[in-house]
Protein backbone atom coordinates (compact mmCIF):
# COMPACT_ATOMS: atom_id res chain seq x y z
CA UNK A 1 0.00 0.00 0.00
CA UNK A 2 0.86 3.61 -1.25
CA UNK A 3 2.83 5.36 2.28
CA UNK A 4 0.80 9.15 3.01
CA UNK A 5 4.38 10.59 2.76
CA UNK A 6 5.16 9.57 -0.78
CA UNK A 7 2.00 11.51 -1.86
CA UNK A 8 2.74 13.87 -4.54
CA UNK A 9 1.58 17.28 -5.57
CA UNK A 10 -1.85 15.99 -7.75
CA UNK A 11 -2.85 13.25 -4.90
CA UNK A 12 -2.97 16.31 -2.63
CA UNK A 13 -4.50 18.52 -4.89
CA UNK A 14 -7.05 15.54 -5.37
CA UNK A 15 -7.49 14.60 -1.63
CA UNK A 16 -8.19 18.76 -1.18
CA UNK A 17 -10.61 18.98 -3.87
CA UNK A 18 -12.54 15.86 -2.46
CA UNK A 19 -12.88 17.40 0.88
CA UNK A 20 -13.74 20.38 0.01
CA UNK A 21 -16.47 18.19 -2.25
CA UNK A 22 -16.95 16.66 1.11
CA UNK A 23 -17.72 19.54 3.02
CA UNK A 24 -19.67 21.28 0.85
CA UNK A 25 -22.13 18.16 0.48
CA UNK A 26 -22.42 17.80 4.22
CA UNK A 27 -23.59 21.53 4.53
CA UNK A 28 -25.95 21.10 2.29
CA UNK A 29 -27.46 18.22 3.74
CA UNK A 30 -27.28 20.30 7.14
CA UNK A 31 -28.81 23.58 5.46
CA UNK A 32 -31.96 21.32 4.01
CA UNK A 33 -32.35 19.66 7.46
CA UNK A 34 -32.30 23.39 8.88
CA UNK A 35 -35.60 24.41 7.33
CA UNK A 36 -39.18 22.85 6.81
CA UNK A 37 -40.77 24.10 3.80
CA UNK A 38 -41.20 23.16 0.19
CA UNK A 39 -38.29 23.32 -2.85
CA UNK A 40 -38.34 23.37 -6.51
CA UNK A 41 -42.17 21.71 -5.78
CA UNK A 42 -41.28 19.02 -3.55
CA UNK A 43 -41.33 19.22 0.66
CA UNK A 44 -37.78 20.22 2.57
CA UNK A 45 -38.45 16.83 4.01
CA UNK A 46 -37.44 15.19 0.51
CA UNK A 47 -33.98 16.98 0.81
CA UNK A 48 -33.27 16.01 4.25
CA UNK A 49 -33.96 12.15 3.11
CA UNK A 50 -32.11 12.79 0.04
CA UNK A 51 -28.56 14.01 1.73
CA UNK A 52 -29.38 11.36 4.87
CA UNK A 53 -29.84 8.65 2.55
CA UNK A 54 -26.48 10.03 0.33
CA UNK A 55 -24.32 9.51 2.68
CA UNK A 56 -25.38 6.65 4.22
CA UNK A 57 -24.89 5.03 0.60
CA UNK A 58 -21.66 6.80 0.48
CA UNK A 59 -20.54 4.50 3.34
CA UNK A 60 -21.98 1.38 1.98
CA UNK A 61 -20.95 1.57 -1.80
CA UNK A 62 -17.87 3.00 -0.84
CA UNK A 63 -17.21 -0.58 0.90
CA UNK A 64 -18.61 -2.57 -1.61
CA UNK A 65 -16.57 -1.25 -4.25
CA UNK A 66 -13.50 -2.67 -2.25
CA UNK A 67 -15.10 -5.90 -0.80
CA UNK A 68 -14.22 -8.47 -3.01
CA UNK A 69 -10.92 -6.99 -3.67
CA UNK A 70 -10.35 -7.11 0.03
CA UNK A 71 -11.65 -10.81 0.58
CA UNK A 72 -9.42 -11.47 -2.24
CA UNK A 73 -6.16 -9.43 -1.86
CA UNK A 74 -6.21 -8.90 2.14
CA UNK A 75 -8.40 -12.35 3.58
CA UNK A 76 -6.65 -14.34 0.82
CA UNK A 77 -10.21 -16.03 -0.12
CA UNK A 78 -10.52 -17.52 -3.69
CA UNK A 79 -12.84 -15.45 -6.37
CA UNK A 80 -15.28 -18.02 -6.25
CA UNK A 81 -15.38 -17.81 -2.11
CA UNK A 82 -15.39 -13.99 -2.62
CA UNK A 83 -17.92 -14.09 -4.13
CA UNK A 84 -20.25 -16.29 -2.62
CA UNK A 85 -19.57 -14.01 0.67
CA UNK A 86 -20.48 -10.84 -1.13
CA UNK A 87 -23.71 -12.59 -2.19
CA UNK A 88 -24.49 -14.03 1.41
CA UNK A 89 -23.19 -10.54 2.46
CA UNK A 90 -25.63 -9.02 -0.07
CA UNK A 91 -28.45 -11.03 0.62
CA UNK A 92 -28.65 -10.31 4.37
CA UNK A 93 -28.43 -6.31 3.89
CA UNK A 94 -31.89 -6.91 1.80
CA UNK A 95 -33.36 -9.55 4.04
CA UNK A 96 -33.09 -7.80 7.28
CA UNK A 97 -35.40 -5.10 5.84
CA UNK A 98 -38.11 -6.92 6.52
CA UNK A 99 -37.60 -7.71 10.29
CA UNK A 100 -37.16 -4.06 10.73
CA UNK A 101 -40.37 -3.10 8.46
CA UNK A 102 -42.19 -4.99 10.85
CA UNK A 103 -40.72 -3.39 14.33
CA UNK A 104 -41.39 0.23 12.37
CA UNK A 105 -44.65 -0.47 11.68
CA UNK A 106 -46.08 -1.94 14.91
CA UNK A 107 -43.75 -0.27 17.71
CA UNK A 108 -41.08 1.82 16.62
CA UNK A 109 -42.27 3.89 13.89
CA UNK A 110 -39.70 4.63 10.90
CA UNK A 111 -37.96 7.87 12.02
CA UNK A 112 -37.02 6.34 15.57
CA UNK A 113 -35.75 2.84 13.47
CA UNK A 114 -33.78 4.60 11.23
CA UNK A 115 -31.88 6.64 13.96
CA UNK A 116 -31.04 3.11 15.67
CA UNK A 117 -30.02 1.57 12.36
CA UNK A 118 -28.03 4.57 11.63
CA UNK A 119 -26.05 4.13 14.97
CA UNK A 120 -25.21 0.53 14.01
CA UNK A 121 -23.93 1.41 10.74
CA UNK A 122 -21.34 3.51 12.06
CA UNK A 123 -20.36 1.23 14.49
CA UNK A 124 -19.59 -1.43 11.45
CA UNK A 125 -18.03 0.90 9.27
CA UNK A 126 -15.52 1.45 12.13
CA UNK A 127 -15.15 -1.76 12.80
CA UNK A 128 -13.82 -2.44 8.85
CA UNK A 129 -11.05 -0.22 9.49
CA UNK A 130 -9.25 -2.64 11.80
CA UNK A 131 -7.39 -4.93 9.14
CA UNK A 132 -5.37 -6.90 11.22
CA UNK A 133 -2.05 -8.83 9.21
CA UNK A 134 -4.42 -10.67 7.03
CA UNK A 135 -5.09 -13.82 6.21
CA UNK A 136 -7.67 -16.39 6.96
CA UNK A 137 -5.84 -17.44 10.31
CA UNK A 138 -5.76 -13.99 11.41
CA UNK A 139 -8.15 -13.79 14.73
CA UNK A 140 -8.97 -9.86 13.50
CA UNK A 141 -11.03 -11.81 10.67
CA UNK A 142 -13.73 -12.35 13.25
CA UNK A 143 -13.80 -8.56 14.11
CA UNK A 144 -14.40 -8.52 9.94
CA UNK A 145 -17.40 -10.84 10.29
CA UNK A 146 -18.84 -8.55 13.24
CA UNK A 147 -18.44 -5.42 11.16
CA UNK A 148 -20.52 -7.26 8.63
CA UNK A 149 -23.33 -8.03 10.95
CA UNK A 150 -23.16 -4.88 12.63
CA UNK A 151 -23.75 -3.00 9.10
CA UNK A 152 -26.42 -6.17 7.86
CA UNK A 153 -28.54 -5.29 10.97
CA UNK A 154 -28.20 -1.34 10.58
CA UNK A 155 -29.15 -1.87 7.08
CA UNK A 156 -32.40 -3.82 8.17
CA UNK A 157 -33.83 -0.99 10.19
CA UNK A 158 -32.67 1.78 8.15
CA UNK A 159 -33.14 0.90 5.04
CA UNK A 160 -36.74 0.10 4.04
CA UNK A 161 -38.18 2.95 7.06
CA UNK A 162 -36.10 5.75 4.77
CA UNK A 163 -38.16 4.83 1.79
CA UNK A 164 -41.29 4.87 3.05
CA UNK A 165 -41.05 7.87 4.90
CA UNK A 166 -40.46 9.14 1.54
CA UNK A 167 -43.65 8.09 0.21
CA UNK A 168 -45.39 9.40 3.29
CA UNK A 169 -44.89 12.85 2.46
CA UNK A 170 -47.13 12.81 -1.10
CA UNK A 171 -50.32 11.72 -1.21
CA UNK A 172 -51.34 8.08 -3.10
CA UNK A 173 -52.55 9.65 -6.22
CA UNK A 174 -49.85 12.37 -6.37
CA UNK A 175 -48.12 12.70 -9.88
CA UNK A 176 -45.10 13.71 -8.25
CA UNK A 177 -44.47 10.30 -6.51
CA UNK A 178 -42.63 8.88 -8.99
CA UNK A 179 -40.08 11.56 -9.60
CA UNK A 180 -39.91 12.19 -6.18
CA UNK A 181 -38.81 8.74 -5.62
CA UNK A 182 -36.29 9.07 -8.86
CA UNK A 183 -34.86 12.62 -7.50
CA UNK A 184 -34.15 10.53 -3.58
CA UNK A 185 -32.50 7.94 -5.70
CA UNK A 186 -30.40 10.09 -7.58
CA UNK A 187 -29.50 11.22 -3.86
CA UNK A 188 -28.51 7.46 -3.39
CA UNK A 189 -26.28 7.17 -6.23
CA UNK A 190 -24.92 10.96 -5.36
CA UNK A 191 -23.48 9.06 -2.36
CA UNK A 192 -22.28 5.81 -3.93
CA UNK A 193 -20.46 7.56 -6.45
CA UNK A 194 -18.47 9.60 -4.43
CA UNK A 195 -18.18 6.40 -2.16
CA UNK A 196 -16.57 4.18 -4.60
CA UNK A 197 -14.26 6.97 -5.82
CA UNK A 198 -13.06 8.20 -2.39
CA UNK A 199 -13.06 5.44 -0.61
CA UNK A 200 -12.47 2.97 -3.01
CA UNK A 201 -9.43 5.11 -4.46
CA UNK A 202 -8.25 4.97 0.12
CA UNK A 203 -8.53 1.79 0.06
CA UNK A 204 -7.03 0.67 -2.72
CA UNK A 205 -3.82 3.05 -3.37
CA UNK A 206 -2.79 3.70 0.40
CA UNK A 207 -4.38 1.54 2.63
CA UNK A 208 -7.83 -0.65 3.35
CA UNK A 209 -8.21 0.85 6.85
CA UNK A 210 -8.27 4.52 4.86
CA UNK A 211 -10.91 3.72 2.94
CA UNK A 212 -13.33 2.27 5.03
CA UNK A 213 -12.75 5.09 8.09
CA UNK A 214 -14.14 7.26 5.37
CA UNK A 215 -16.61 5.42 4.71
CA UNK A 216 -17.33 5.65 8.87
CA UNK A 217 -17.61 9.27 8.47
CA UNK A 218 -20.10 9.31 5.79
CA UNK A 219 -22.45 7.36 7.78
CA UNK A 220 -22.27 9.20 11.35
CA UNK A 221 -22.93 12.67 8.96
CA UNK A 222 -26.06 11.11 7.44
CA UNK A 223 -27.54 10.32 11.26
CA UNK A 224 -26.95 13.87 11.76
CA UNK A 225 -28.38 15.33 9.23
CA UNK A 226 -31.40 12.94 9.54
CA UNK A 227 -31.75 13.58 13.19
CA UNK A 228 -31.07 17.73 12.86
CA UNK A 229 -33.70 17.79 10.18
CA UNK A 230 -36.79 15.67 12.00
CA UNK A 231 -38.67 18.91 11.69
CA UNK A 232 -38.65 19.15 7.73
CA UNK A 233 -40.29 15.42 7.77
CA UNK A 234 -43.86 16.85 9.17
CA UNK A 235 -44.65 14.60 11.49
CA UNK A 236 -44.00 11.59 9.64
CA UNK A 237 -42.61 8.00 10.67
CA UNK A 238 -43.44 8.52 14.35
CA UNK A 239 -44.45 5.00 16.42
CA UNK A 240 -48.05 3.57 15.70
CA UNK A 241 -48.88 4.35 19.44
CA UNK A 242 -47.81 6.00 22.89
CA UNK A 243 -44.28 4.09 22.84
CA UNK A 244 -43.11 2.49 26.20
CA UNK A 245 -39.72 3.17 27.41
CA UNK A 246 -38.92 0.16 28.20
CA UNK A 247 -40.85 -1.38 25.23
CA UNK A 248 -39.01 0.48 23.19
CA UNK A 249 -35.50 -0.38 25.05
CA UNK A 250 -36.89 -4.40 24.02
CA UNK A 251 -36.88 -3.54 20.79
CA UNK A 252 -32.97 -2.11 20.47
CA UNK A 253 -31.99 -5.21 22.75
CA UNK A 254 -33.66 -7.53 19.56
CA UNK A 255 -31.29 -5.66 17.55
CA UNK A 256 -28.53 -6.23 19.00
CA UNK A 257 -29.25 -10.01 19.30
CA UNK A 258 -29.52 -9.95 15.94
CA UNK A 259 -26.05 -8.80 15.07
CA UNK A 260 -24.36 -11.74 17.15
CA UNK A 261 -27.22 -14.19 15.34
CA UNK A 262 -25.33 -12.71 11.74
CA UNK A 263 -21.95 -12.45 12.98
CA UNK A 264 -22.28 -16.49 13.03
CA UNK A 265 -24.78 -16.27 9.58
CA UNK A 266 -22.31 -14.75 7.46
CA UNK A 267 -19.50 -16.85 7.68
CA UNK A 268 -21.74 -20.27 6.99
CA UNK A 269 -23.27 -19.56 3.26
CA UNK A 270 -25.14 -22.38 2.90
CA UNK A 271 -27.34 -21.89 6.14
CA UNK A 272 -28.08 -18.71 4.23
CA UNK A 273 -29.94 -20.49 1.52
CA UNK A 274 -31.68 -22.46 3.61
CA UNK A 275 -32.57 -19.47 5.87
CA UNK A 276 -33.74 -17.42 2.41
CA UNK A 277 -36.14 -20.63 1.15
CA UNK A 278 -37.78 -21.05 4.23
CA UNK A 279 -38.31 -16.99 5.10
CA UNK A 280 -39.83 -16.60 1.70
CA UNK A 281 -42.11 -18.95 1.44
CA UNK A 282 -43.37 -17.79 5.42
CA UNK A 283 -43.23 -13.88 3.90
CA UNK A 284 -45.47 -15.55 0.96
CA UNK A 285 -47.82 -16.99 3.33
CA UNK A 286 -48.05 -14.21 5.43
CA UNK A 287 -48.79 -11.85 2.36
CA UNK A 288 -51.09 -14.17 1.15
CA UNK A 289 -53.13 -14.41 4.32
CA UNK A 290 -53.24 -10.33 4.38
CA UNK A 291 -54.18 -10.00 0.99
CA UNK A 292 -57.07 -12.82 1.41
CA UNK A 293 -58.58 -11.04 4.17
CA UNK A 294 -58.96 -7.60 1.91
CA UNK A 295 -61.88 -6.31 -0.26
CA UNK A 296 -61.27 -7.36 -3.97
CA UNK A 297 -59.47 -4.09 -4.88
CA UNK A 298 -57.17 -3.79 -1.94
CA UNK A 299 -56.72 -7.93 -2.67
CA UNK A 300 -55.69 -7.62 -6.32
CA UNK A 301 -53.14 -4.59 -5.49
CA UNK A 302 -51.47 -6.99 -3.21
CA UNK A 303 -51.07 -9.57 -6.25
CA UNK A 304 -49.78 -6.62 -8.22
CA UNK A 305 -47.39 -6.41 -5.82
CA UNK A 306 -45.88 -9.92 -5.47
CA UNK A 307 -46.06 -10.05 -8.97
CA UNK A 308 -43.18 -7.25 -9.14
CA UNK A 309 -41.87 -8.21 -6.12
CA UNK A 310 -40.88 -11.35 -7.59
CA UNK A 311 -39.31 -9.78 -10.68
CA UNK A 312 -36.66 -8.73 -8.39
CA UNK A 313 -34.51 -12.04 -7.49
CA UNK A 314 -33.91 -12.53 -11.77
CA UNK A 315 -32.65 -8.48 -12.15
CA UNK A 316 -30.74 -7.80 -9.27
CA UNK A 317 -29.17 -11.24 -9.61
CA UNK A 318 -27.56 -10.19 -12.94
CA UNK A 319 -27.31 -6.47 -11.92
CA UNK A 320 -25.18 -7.42 -8.69
CA UNK A 321 -22.15 -9.11 -10.70
CA UNK A 322 -20.96 -5.10 -10.73
CA UNK A 323 -19.59 -5.65 -6.94
CA UNK A 324 -18.85 -9.58 -7.74
CA UNK A 325 -17.40 -11.34 -10.52
CA UNK A 326 -17.39 -8.02 -13.14
CA UNK A 327 -15.54 -6.55 -10.55
CA UNK A 328 -12.95 -8.88 -10.29
CA UNK A 329 -12.92 -9.52 -14.53
CA UNK A 330 -12.36 -5.97 -14.47
CA UNK A 331 -9.36 -5.93 -12.24
CA UNK A 332 -8.01 -9.12 -14.42
CA UNK A 333 -9.29 -9.29 -17.82
CA UNK A 334 -10.10 -5.06 -18.88
CA UNK A 335 -7.35 -2.73 -19.69
CA UNK A 336 -7.76 -0.28 -16.73
CA UNK A 337 -4.33 1.96 -18.03
CA UNK A 338 -4.04 1.95 -14.59
CA UNK A 339 -6.82 3.17 -12.48
CA UNK A 340 -7.73 1.08 -9.85
CA UNK A 341 -10.51 -1.33 -10.24
CA UNK A 342 -12.72 0.28 -7.40
CA UNK A 343 -13.19 3.18 -8.94
CA UNK A 344 -15.27 1.50 -12.09
CA UNK A 345 -17.89 0.98 -9.59
CA UNK A 346 -18.81 4.97 -9.69
CA UNK A 347 -19.74 4.51 -13.21
CA UNK A 348 -23.21 3.24 -12.56
CA UNK A 349 -23.80 5.95 -9.79
CA UNK A 350 -22.53 8.50 -12.08
CA UNK A 351 -25.30 7.61 -15.26
CA UNK A 352 -27.83 7.62 -12.40
CA UNK A 353 -27.10 11.26 -11.09
CA UNK A 354 -26.65 12.44 -14.65
CA UNK A 355 -29.44 10.15 -16.12
CA UNK A 356 -32.40 10.42 -13.13
CA UNK A 357 -33.21 13.75 -13.79
CA UNK A 358 -33.99 12.95 -17.21
CA UNK A 359 -35.92 9.64 -16.61
CA UNK A 360 -38.03 11.63 -13.51
CA UNK A 361 -39.02 14.31 -16.02
CA UNK A 362 -39.65 11.52 -18.69
CA UNK A 363 -41.95 9.91 -16.80
CA UNK A 364 -43.85 13.13 -15.67
CA UNK A 365 -44.09 14.14 -19.43
CA UNK A 366 -45.50 11.03 -20.54
CA UNK A 367 -47.95 11.30 -17.38
CA UNK A 368 -49.66 14.63 -18.12
CA UNK A 369 -49.96 13.18 -22.07
CA UNK A 370 -51.49 9.53 -20.79
CA UNK A 371 -48.44 7.70 -22.16
CA UNK A 372 -46.59 6.50 -19.51
CA UNK A 373 -45.45 3.07 -19.53
CA UNK A 374 -47.47 1.38 -16.36
CA UNK A 375 -44.48 0.37 -14.00
CA UNK A 376 -45.10 -3.69 -14.96
CA UNK A 377 -44.21 -2.59 -18.34
CA UNK A 378 -41.39 -0.41 -16.81
CA UNK A 379 -40.06 -3.43 -14.95
CA UNK A 380 -40.72 -5.71 -18.38
CA UNK A 381 -38.19 -2.93 -20.03
CA UNK A 382 -35.43 -3.07 -17.01
CA UNK A 383 -34.98 -6.40 -17.66
CA UNK A 384 -35.04 -5.92 -21.51
CA UNK A 385 -31.96 -3.57 -21.00
CA UNK A 386 -30.21 -5.83 -18.04
CA UNK A 387 -29.89 -8.74 -20.59
CA UNK A 388 -28.34 -6.24 -23.66
CA UNK A 389 -25.67 -4.81 -21.17
CA UNK A 390 -24.27 -8.91 -20.89
CA UNK A 391 -24.51 -9.54 -24.68
CA UNK A 392 -22.65 -6.21 -25.76
CA UNK A 393 -20.35 -7.23 -22.82
CA UNK A 394 -19.04 -10.57 -24.27
CA UNK A 395 -19.91 -9.52 -28.12
CA UNK A 396 -16.81 -7.57 -27.50
CA UNK A 397 -14.97 -9.91 -25.32
CA UNK A 398 -14.94 -12.63 -28.15
CA UNK A 399 -14.33 -9.31 -31.32
CA UNK A 400 -11.03 -8.39 -29.39
CA UNK A 401 -9.74 -11.91 -29.03
CA UNK A 402 -9.33 -14.34 -26.20
CA UNK A 403 -5.56 -13.08 -25.07
CA UNK A 404 -6.57 -9.19 -25.75
CA UNK A 405 -7.40 -7.17 -22.97
CA UNK A 406 -11.24 -5.83 -23.10
CA UNK A 407 -11.19 -1.86 -24.33
CA UNK A 408 -12.66 -0.16 -21.13
CA UNK A 409 -15.19 1.14 -23.50
CA UNK A 410 -17.24 -1.82 -22.78
CA UNK A 411 -17.50 -1.25 -18.72
CA UNK A 412 -18.83 1.95 -19.43
CA UNK A 413 -21.25 0.52 -22.37
CA UNK A 414 -22.54 -2.77 -19.79
CA UNK A 415 -22.86 -0.15 -17.12
CA UNK A 416 -25.13 2.05 -19.32
CA UNK A 417 -27.41 -0.39 -19.98
CA UNK A 418 -27.90 -2.04 -16.35
CA UNK A 419 -28.25 1.94 -14.88
CA UNK A 420 -30.96 2.86 -17.92
CA UNK A 421 -32.51 -0.93 -16.77
CA UNK A 422 -32.07 0.29 -12.96
CA UNK A 423 -33.65 3.57 -13.50
CA UNK A 424 -36.78 1.58 -14.85
CA UNK A 425 -37.35 -0.76 -12.26
CA UNK A 426 -35.65 0.20 -8.68
CA UNK A 427 -37.19 3.73 -8.10
CA UNK A 428 -40.38 2.96 -10.39
CA UNK A 429 -40.56 -0.46 -7.56
CA UNK A 430 -39.99 2.11 -4.34
CA UNK A 431 -42.86 4.26 -5.23
CA UNK A 432 -45.46 1.36 -6.12
CA UNK A 433 -44.42 -0.40 -3.27
CA UNK A 434 -45.53 2.46 -0.90
CA UNK A 435 -48.10 3.31 -3.49
CA UNK A 436 -50.07 -0.16 -3.65
CA UNK A 437 -49.53 -1.43 -0.16
CA UNK A 438 -52.19 -1.28 2.82
CA UNK A 439 -51.31 1.66 5.10
CA UNK A 440 -51.18 -1.15 8.08
CA UNK A 441 -48.43 -3.14 5.53
CA UNK A 442 -46.39 -0.48 4.53
CA UNK A 443 -43.14 -0.85 6.17
CA UNK A 444 -43.75 -4.59 5.60
CA UNK A 445 -44.14 -4.45 2.03
CA UNK A 446 -40.99 -2.22 1.31
CA UNK A 447 -39.20 -5.07 3.67
CA UNK A 448 -40.43 -7.88 1.31
CA UNK A 449 -39.54 -5.35 -1.77
CA UNK A 450 -35.82 -5.17 -0.13
CA UNK A 451 -36.10 -9.42 0.95
CA UNK A 452 -36.43 -10.37 -3.13
CA UNK A 453 -33.17 -8.14 -3.82
CA UNK A 454 -31.79 -10.24 -0.63
CA UNK A 455 -32.48 -13.47 -2.67
CA UNK A 456 -31.36 -11.66 -6.25
CA UNK A 457 -27.91 -10.56 -3.97
CA UNK A 458 -27.69 -14.54 -3.10
CA UNK A 459 -28.29 -15.52 -6.52
CA UNK A 460 -25.50 -12.68 -7.70
CA UNK A 461 -23.17 -14.56 -5.27
CA UNK A 462 -24.14 -18.02 -6.72
CA UNK A 463 -23.75 -17.10 -10.59
CA UNK A 464 -20.41 -15.49 -9.30
CA UNK A 465 -19.15 -18.41 -7.62
CA UNK A 466 -19.90 -20.61 -10.98
CA UNK A 467 -17.57 -18.34 -12.61
CA UNK A 468 -14.75 -18.92 -10.72
CA UNK A 469 -14.94 -23.19 -11.78
CA UNK A 470 -14.17 -25.91 -10.25
CA UNK A 471 -10.47 -24.34 -8.87
CA UNK A 472 -12.37 -21.64 -7.79
CA UNK A 473 -10.62 -19.06 -9.51
CA UNK A 474 -12.06 -16.90 -12.41
CA UNK A 475 -12.07 -18.35 -15.83
CA UNK A 476 -12.52 -15.82 -18.65
CA UNK A 477 -13.93 -17.99 -21.07
CA UNK A 478 -16.51 -20.00 -18.30
CA UNK A 479 -17.78 -16.28 -17.39
CA UNK A 480 -18.19 -15.22 -20.74
CA UNK A 481 -20.32 -18.25 -21.37
CA UNK A 482 -22.47 -17.46 -18.42
CA UNK A 483 -22.91 -13.67 -19.24
CA UNK A 484 -24.14 -14.76 -22.57
CA UNK A 485 -26.94 -17.02 -21.12
CA UNK A 486 -28.14 -14.94 -18.31
CA UNK A 487 -27.94 -12.51 -21.12
CA UNK A 488 -30.62 -13.85 -23.24
CA UNK A 489 -32.61 -15.38 -20.31
CA UNK A 490 -33.24 -11.94 -19.43
CA UNK A 491 -34.47 -10.47 -22.23
CA UNK A 492 -37.20 -14.12 -22.40
CA UNK A 493 -38.34 -13.47 -19.25
CA UNK A 494 -39.11 -9.85 -20.02
CA UNK A 495 -40.90 -10.80 -23.28
CA UNK A 496 -43.14 -12.70 -21.23
CA UNK A 497 -43.64 -9.87 -18.69
CA UNK A 498 -44.26 -7.22 -21.56
CA UNK A 499 -47.47 -9.52 -22.80
CA UNK A 500 -48.54 -9.76 -18.99
CA UNK A 501 -48.02 -6.15 -18.27
CA UNK A 502 -51.37 -4.68 -19.20
CA UNK A 503 -53.14 -7.60 -16.95
CA UNK A 504 -51.14 -6.69 -13.94
CA UNK A 505 -51.84 -2.73 -14.51
CA UNK A 506 -55.67 -3.79 -14.05
CA UNK A 507 -54.82 -5.13 -10.70
CA UNK A 508 -53.13 -1.99 -9.39
CA UNK A 509 -57.23 -0.40 -10.03
CA UNK A 510 -54.40 3.58 -10.05
CA UNK A 511 -58.34 5.46 -10.85
CA UNK A 512 -59.75 4.20 -7.53
CA UNK A 513 -56.71 5.11 -4.98
CA UNK A 514 -57.49 7.33 -2.35
CA UNK A 515 -55.35 8.87 0.37
CA UNK A 516 -55.85 8.60 4.23
CA UNK A 517 -57.19 11.41 5.81
CA UNK A 518 -54.04 13.99 6.58
CA UNK A 519 -52.06 11.96 4.36
CA UNK A 520 -49.56 13.29 2.71
CA UNK A 521 -49.81 16.85 1.00
CA UNK A 522 -52.43 16.34 -1.27
CA UNK A 523 -53.07 14.45 -4.36
CA UNK A 524 -52.22 16.91 -8.09
CA UNK A 525 -53.53 14.86 -10.71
Amino acid sequence: MKNMTLWNEGDWIAAIAALALFGFLAAGGLLAASRSDRAIGHPRGLFVLFYAEMWERFSYYGMRALLVLYLTKHWLFSDGQASLIYGAYGSLVYITPVLGGLLADRVLGQRKAVVFGGVLLACGHALMAVEGSGGQGDPAINIFWAALAFIIVGSGFLKANISVIVGQLYGLKDTRRDAAYTIFYMGVNVGAALGTILVGYLGETIGWAYGFGLAGIGMVLGLIIFIAGKGALQGHGEPPAPLARGREMRIYGIGAGAVAVIWLLVQYQDVIQTLLIVSGVTMLGYTLYEALKLPKEPRERMFAILFLIALNPLFWGLFEQAGGSLNLYTDRYVDRQGVPTSLFQSINPIYIVLLAPLFAGLWTWLAKRGKEPSAPAKFGLALVQVGLGFLVFVWGARAVGPDAMLPVIFVFLIYLLHTTGELCLSPVGLSAMTRLSPLHLGSFIMGAWFYMTAVGSFVAGKIGEATGGEDGEMSKAVTLAIYEKIGWISIGVAVLVLLVAPVVKRWMHLDTLRDAEGDGEGAQS
